[in-house]
């Protein structure tokens, strides 16, 4: 038994295979996910687990060398926007519509029970070297 880091086999089993560049979504419980993109689907209800908690959670465990939001978080869910700029310098905007392109490409999508507008992000893996 592993005694710290994310205890979700799925999540360990991910964090520990990527690359430089690859990437992982975290998204609120609308956010499309695209055919051929592994879901790990931790969404039991409205509101829990939170966006933050997984954010959070990545956060201390995975080298995060930047991050990707819709340009509409700005307006639609600002006080999440400026949490992530706290914890992140390099930030890409792109519009939702191609925001749910990208993930396309996605190595994973973490589906959260998140329901605020946007609760969305793509965090490209840096290298710890």
């Amino acid at each position: 038994m592993m005694k710290n880091g994310p205890l979700n086999s799925e999540i360990a089993k991910v964090l520990a295979d990527l690359g430089h560049t690859d990437t992982v979504v975290i998204a609120d419980c609308g956010l499309p996910i695209p055919p051929g993109v592994r879901k790990i689907d931790l969404a039991v209800t409205i509101g829990k687990p939170e966006f933050l908690e997984i954010l959070e959670l990545l956060e201390t465990h995975m080298e995060i060398e930047r991050v990707t939001v819709a340009t509409e978080m700005e307006t639609a869910n600002g006080a999440l926007l400026e949490r992530i700029r706290q914890t992140h310098s390099s930030i890409t905007t792109v519009s939702h519509e191609e925001f749910k392109a990208q993930t396309q490409s996605a190595k994973v999508i973490i589906r959260t029970g998140e329901a605020t507008p946007y609760a969305n992000i793509i965090l490209h893996a840096g290298v710890i070297f």
